[in-house]
């Protein structure tokens, strides 16, 4: 039977000198630096994905400074009849990606334009139904909120000026065309904005899980003006103060509290089927 090599018993040459080799280069395998993203002008809204860039290019009231798109988006916008106020820029999908956030879904659109103008609340005609957020920070939560309200065909948004998210990047892609179909009013002073919506006849219903009604039997009436807090927070003392009515959602499951862009949801489809039931 042969005998198995053994490493162990492997002599070494001493008169043998070590190979001159090369240093090995490290650097392909070092971390590639993060792409620096183009700096973003002071007061400018930026739009991406399909029906964010489409809204703001069929609204009249909104002003575009540049459109930066793919040869696809590019030609999917011809093909879609929509009028471009400017020759867009053909980019590479990647060229996109780099002036966003890595989680940011642009479909080959970016939109580079002027925010919309807010309107006064005296403006606001008093009918049908309004949202106020109160002191909602998050962008996310604001936009799904916009793209609800315009599903129920909802008048108008009311928000804070402060402690409230800029109309823009990802509120405008959560609200998925919203953001161009709905007026956002800021005000100042959220207790007098909604003393003022009172003087105009508006009811104000502050939505509270500690309120005295469930929403579904409350006696809704338009003009409304449906109220939500920040999630965790609620409602202010002052706004739930200055309400008409504070009312809950009765919910059957074990869980009882919903995302506030969820509740707005389901709000505003319990406030339509009272106000339908009423009519």
């Amino acid at each position: 039977m042969p005998k198995q090599w053994d490493p162990r018993q492997t002599k070494r040459n001493p008169s043998r000198k070590p190979e001159n080799r090369a240093p090995r280069d490290k650097s392909r395998f070092a971390p590639k630096p993060k792409p620096v993203r183009p700096p973003i002008g002071e007061g400018v809204a930026i739009l991406y994905g399909w029906h964010t860039v489409a809204a703001a290019l069929a609204n009249p009231k909104r002003t575009v400074r540049k459109i930066t798109a793919t040869e696809n988006a590019a030609r999917r916008l011809t093909e879609e009849g929509l009028t471009l106020p400017v020759t867009p820029e053909i980019v590479r999908p990647e060229a996109i990606a780099a002036r966003l956030s890595p989680d940011a879904v642009h479909q080959g659109l970016l939109v580079e334009a002027d925010p919309l103008p807010s309107p006064d609340l005296e403006d606001l005609e008093a009918a049908g139904t309004v949202l106020v957020l109160d002191q909602i920070t998050d962008p996310h939560n604001v936009g799904a909120i916009l793209r609800t309200a315009a599903a129920f065909a909802v008048k108008a948004v009311i928000t804070t000026a402060r402690h409230s998210p800029e109309a823009t990047g990802v509120l405008a892609k959560s609200a998925s065309g919203a953001l161009d179909l709905i007026p956002i009013v800021a005000v100042p002073n959220l207790a007098r904005a909604l003393d003022a919506l009172k003087e105009r006849g508006f009811l104000t219903v502050g939505l509270d899980s500690d309120g005295e009604t469930d929403l579904s039997q409350a006696a809704l009436r338009e003009p409304l003006a449906l109220v939500l807090g920040a999630e965790g927070k609620g409602l202010r003392q002052l706004t739930a103060q200055t309400c008409d009515i504070r009312a809950r959602l009765d919910l059957p499951g074990a869980i009882k509290s919903l995302n506030v862009s969820n509740a707005a949801a389901v709000a505003l489809y319990a406030a339509a089927a009272v106000l339908t039931a009423r009519t």
